[in-house]
């Protein structure tokens, strides 16, 4: 049972795979946060449970007709739920956006924008650049009859533009009064025979009034047609100019409403979709609203696609646009002499001056008030949470993890909602400890306003400033999901079975590993010494003028066979230096130096060149993706010893008695696996108007296999029994065999022992398939050995989602791929690893324009000694 500001009850559960009947009092209008260690139930409670029963008794209270057009939520495994608030949940993610989405549209700053230029936008001719006046009837006769003298013109009255819809009404009206044909975008269909048009597409349609010659002795008549097409088009007209043959030589929009006083061209009222580079009637015609260009992109993609996302080289601003995204005429409107792409180019700091000292007259005043209110708070919690620095324009996919996630969180908590449940994953994700007190007093402000505030936290002064603090555990899967604690922090240091209170209480005690020396030889040594003499030098990665985005011409050595850590504050330039110039750039050599790069040279990204790479072989970025998205895919499959165990099955005698191969004790093939599930042991059952229901299979009771290959047995257990053990039973189970056995031990020394060897993938949090993926890599890292590849791990964030108890553990992985003979590059704001780093490269000053260069890089011990480095302020007060 979990209630929120109700009193707990005694006989009361929820029970579901984490959680072991657990009653919960959650306290309304508090800052309450629910930590334990990974996997143990927290985001069950938090999301499964609080966040989705909310949103589901709002849909529920929907007619079925709504409801069709949303995917409700599961109801969950639980007695009752009690005093649930509307709820707003601001998860995680690993998408970031599109080459279409910018922090203007992601904290919709540009949605208010558009409505702002579309209500008080002075409107600009683009070719001409001088205001768009209303222009008379007669004034347009004139023009047609100087300009297209002797010319064959059809006059059309624009009745739909750009609108979604059948129009069967309209055709029967056009019948009715005597119009036998409609221009269907550019087509003529007949009124009488009206076809069905698509009603999900946009639509253009015009009504021929008449066609003519132009002439002074035609001057009665084309004023008659003129009348007509003005009336119907309600003051605009549209003149088609034919050639001989009857093709169309040009076509313009002519009208008394809005037209250019000098070329006499005729526009449209501007709609919002003009200022919309996610809308064909606002985007650059060459790069299609990315800004960017884009090799094969076209309108049909949204800019998300991985082809463009994970390109090895940056893309270029549009030529077209000059990388604002948006047409000539969505440019060519002004609002106080600035275009919507001025204020997009803005920074954050900046726009918010530039609308704070905003002058309105009375009329701007009374329309934009709202709007500009809208504007200045989103701009405000951007400002507060430090991202300043950003422009809103800056495209999604540029921003660091930290930015996104502050970016989310602007566009929900500046809405100004009372009384509403908010339920954040982590926040302080990519936060540099110096900006997590910007955050919490930001929480505390939304709280203060009647807000329950629920957060799943890991970091330890968040924690440290909870009012009501739920730790679950003890521990991990089948040993958590109880509730260890509830009350203040002071109490839950005092519990001994709560994990989180021990570490709270005793913090690890840095370094837990002495630091790696890092040797290098003075330059002007450097060019003198032989190379016998510089055997004892530490590998070198250089990096020389490094200067994409913020960076400023950076150069920087990176030690090689040593556990790096590149710190600093959001937006310095960490992931730039990390991800794009060396990632990238290595990338590319590495692919040449095997060959299977076929440009001619390499163009080295971002930067000027790069030195020493050739100490490694490989370069791989282990990031907290899934490591699969079908049920089918499970640890046992991504470690790569579910192999080893089918090999094992196929030399049973009962397998060799039948001729079964190891791929009769697959999944994955057909064979061996259930049919009716597919080798995935359950089975979705679609439910109308309901959520879809997974539901164990029946056939092989959720052990994927069919009867005739559970027969089979291995030291008295069937492969379906194997795939259901946890790690902790399978090290037992497999201590003979030592490719398995390594790999299993591998899984409990990071802390995955919980794990069942055939969880499937969607279901493990970031952190955990994090340290599955690094578990694949260790169980290959043998060094010096046979087939040893020398590689250059980085990991963004790698403590994200991790209990203190847990970056213990992450720390010692990552020591020992650097004890294998590997390199390893992490960028991090957890001072837990950053203490821990043989060699640390701290970006800054600031963020943004105010970052990109080197502030620091050397050992932890001399960067507290660091009082102008923000990173060495914090560790300082963290080891002190």
């Amino acid at each position: 049972m979990l209630g929120l500001g109700c009193p707990k009850h005694a006989s009361a559960k929820i029970a579901t795979p984490r959680l072991k009947d657990v009653t919960l009092s959650i306290p309304r209008e508090k800052f309450t946060v629910i930590t334990g260690v990974s996997g143990s139930g927290k985001s069950t409670i938090a999301f499964d449970i609080l966040f989705n029963e909310g949103q589901r008794r709002y849909l529920e209270s929907l007619n079925a007709y709504a409801r069709q057009f949303v995917q409700p939520a599961t109801r969950p495994d639980v007695d009752a739920v009690f005093g649930i608030p509307p709820t707003v949940a601001i998860e995680q993610r690993t998408s970031r956006g599109g080459h279409k989405s910018t922090v203007g549209t992601l904290t919709e700053i540009h949605h208010y924008l558009r409505l702002l230029f579309v209500k008080l936008g002075i409107q600009y001719c683009p070719d001409c650049m001088v205001p768009i006046e209303p222009k008379s009837r007669d004034a347009i006769l004139a023009q047609l009859i100087s300009d297209y003298a002797n010319k064959h013109v059809l006059i059309y009255a624009p009745l739909i533009i750009n609108r979604k819809g059948i129009y069967n009404d309209l055709a029967k009206w056009s019948q009715k009064n005597g119009f036998e044909q409609l221009r269907v975008d550019g087509d003529l269909l007949p009124t009488a025979s009206w076809p069905v048009l698509d009603r999900y597409n946009e639509h253009s349609i015009d009504l021929p009034v008449g066609e003519l010659r132009v002439a002074a002795r035609a001057e009665t008549r084309l004023g008659e047609l003129l009348d007509l097409a003005l009336h119907h088009g309600k003051g605009t007209v549209r003149v088609a100019v034919l050639k001989r043959g009857g093709a169309v030589a040009e076509e313009l929009t002519l009208s008394t409403h809005r037209s250019c006083p000098s070329c006499g061209l005729g526009f449209e009222e501007p709609d919002p979709r003009l200022f919309s580079y996610n809308s064909k009637h606002g985007w650059c015609p060459t790069c299609y609203g990315t800004g960017s260009v884009l090799t094969g992109f076209d309108e049909e993609q949204s800019g998300e696609e991985g082809e463009w996302l994970d390109a090895e080289d940056g893309p270029e601003p549009c030529p077209g646009c000059e990388g604002s995204r948006l047409n000539n005429e969505a440019l060519a409107v002004y609002f106080h002499d600035w275009s919507v792409a001025d204020y997009a180019a803005c920074s954050v700091a900046e726009a918010l001056t530039i609308f704070d000292e905003l002058e309105l007259s009375g009329r701007e005043r009374a329309i934009g008030k709202d709007v500009i209110g809208e504007i200045r708070s989103r701009l405000t919690f951007l400002n507060e949470v430090g991202l300043g620095y950003l422009t809103l324009d800056r495209a999604a996919p540029t921003l660091s993890g930290g930015e996104a996630q502050r970016i989310r969180l602007a566009a929900q908590l500046g809405s100004n909602l009372r009384g509403v449940c908010y339920i954040l994953d982590e926040p302080t994700i990519g936060l540099h400890p110096r900006d997590n007190t910007l955050l919490l007093k930001m929480l505390k402000q939304l709280k203060g306003k009647g807000n329950t505030i629920v957060v799943v936290e890991h970091d330890e002064e968040t924690i440290r400033s909870a009012e009501h603090v739920i730790d679950i555990g003890p521990g991990a899967g089948s040993r958590g999901g109880e509730v260890v604690h509830t009350g203040s922090v002071k109490q839950l240091m005092k519990n001994r079975r709560s994990l989180t209170g021990q570490f709270l209480a005793k913090p690890l005690q840095h370094p837990i590993f002495e630091a790696r020396p890092v040797v290098v030889a003075p330059s002007s040594k450097r060019r003198s010494q032989k190379q016998s003499d510089m055997a004892d030098e530490t590998p070198l990665l250089k990096i020389s003028g490094a200067n994409l985005n913020n960076l400023k011409q950076v150069d920087v050595d990176i030690p090689l066979q040593r556990l790096v850590c590149v710190s600093g504050v959001s937006g310095s330039g960490k992931s730039t230096l990390v991800r794009e110039v060396v990632v990238k750039t290595l990338r590319q050599l590495l692919a040449k130096e095997r060959g299977t790069d076929k440009a001619k040279r390499v163009r080295f990204h971002g930067c000027e060149k790069i030195e020493g790479w050739q100490a490694i072989e490989r370069v791989l970025e282990v990031d907290q993706t899934p490591i699969g998205k079908t049920p089918r895919s499970c640890p046992a499959t991504y470690v790569g010893f579910w192999d080893e165990i089918r090999k094992l099955y196929a030399q049973t005698e009962d397998a060799r008695i039948h001729g079964w191969k190891a791929g009769r004790f697959s999944f994955n093939t057909g064979g061996g696996r259930c049919d009716s599930c597919q080798g995935q042991g359950m089975i979705r059952v679609e439910m109308s108007f309901l959520p879809d229901v997974k539901v164990l299979c029946e056939s092989c009771g959720g052990s994927r296999f069919n009867q005739e290959t559970l027969a089979v047995t291995y030291r008295g257990r069937s492969i379906g029994e194997v795939l259901a053990m946890s790690v902790d039973e399978a090290v037992l189970f497999f201590e003979h065999h030592p490719k398995v056995h390594h790999a299993l031990q591998l899984l409990q020394d990071v802390g995955l022992g919980y794990l069942t060897l055939g969880q499937q993938s969607p279901t493990l949090s970031g952190g955990e398939a994090q340290r599955i993926k690094l578990v694949s890599e260790l169980a290959k890292a043998r060094p010096g050995g046979r087939g040893f590849t020398p590689t250059l791990y980085v990991l963004d964030e790698p403590t994200v989602g991790l209990h203190m108890a847990d970056v213990e553990k992450l720390i010692r992985v990552l020591h020992r791929l650097v004890d294998a003979g590997h390199s390893v590059v992490v960028i991090e704001h957890s001072l837990n690893l950053v203490a821990e780093a043989d060699w640390i490269i701290d970006m800054g000053p600031e963020g943004g324009d105010a970052g990109g260069l080197v502030t620091y890089k050397g050992v932890a011990e001399k960067l507290t000694k660091e009082s102008s480095s923000a990173t060495g302020r914090a560790l300082k007060l963290f080891l002190s």
